[in-house]
C-alpha cells in the first residue's frame, strides 16, 4: 500500500484531537495526530501495542507508573492494555503505529 500525503482524511476524535490513518497493513497501521494546545486524551487503554514518535510540539504523556515530556524527536511505546493518556502542551504533530491492526481506524470509505 502507498498513499500519498494530503490534507484530506481527518476524522475529528474529541475537542482539539484529529487522527488520520495513513498506511496499514495485515498487522499494522500508521496514524497521524494532530493536537491543539490544551487538549487531553484521557486515560484509556486498548489490546493493541502502540508506538510513536513526535514531529512537533509538547506532550505530557502518562501512564499508570510515569509521565513523560515529549518534545520533538522523542519516541514512547505503549504495551499492550497499559492504561494511557496524554495532554497537548503546544500546537503537536505526532505519528502512531498500532500493532494488531487497529479496526477502530481504518477508513470509513475503503
Amino acid at each position: 500500500m502507498f498513499k500519498r500525503h494530503g490534507n484530506e482524511g481527518y476524522v475529528f476524535l474529541k475537542e482539539g484531537v484529529e487522527q488520520k490513518t495513513l498506511a496499514y497493513g495485515k498487522d499494522t497501521l500508521l496514524s497521524e495526530f494532530r493536537l491543539k494546545k490544551g487538549s487531553v486524551v484521557p486515560a484509556h487503554a486498548h489490546p493493541q501495542e502502540q508506538t510513536g514518535y513526535l514531529i512537533r510540539g509538547k506532550l505530557k504523556l502518562t501512564t499508570e507508573e510515569e509521565s513523560f515530556l515529549a518534545l520533538p524527536g522523542d519516541s514512547w511505546s505503549i504495551p499492550t492494555d497499559a492504561v494511557h493518556g496524554a495532554e497537548a502542551l503546544e500546537d503537536s504533530l505526532a505519528m502512531e503505529v498500532f500493532s494488531p491492526l487497529r479496526e477502530d481506524y481504518l477508513p470509513k470509505n475503503q
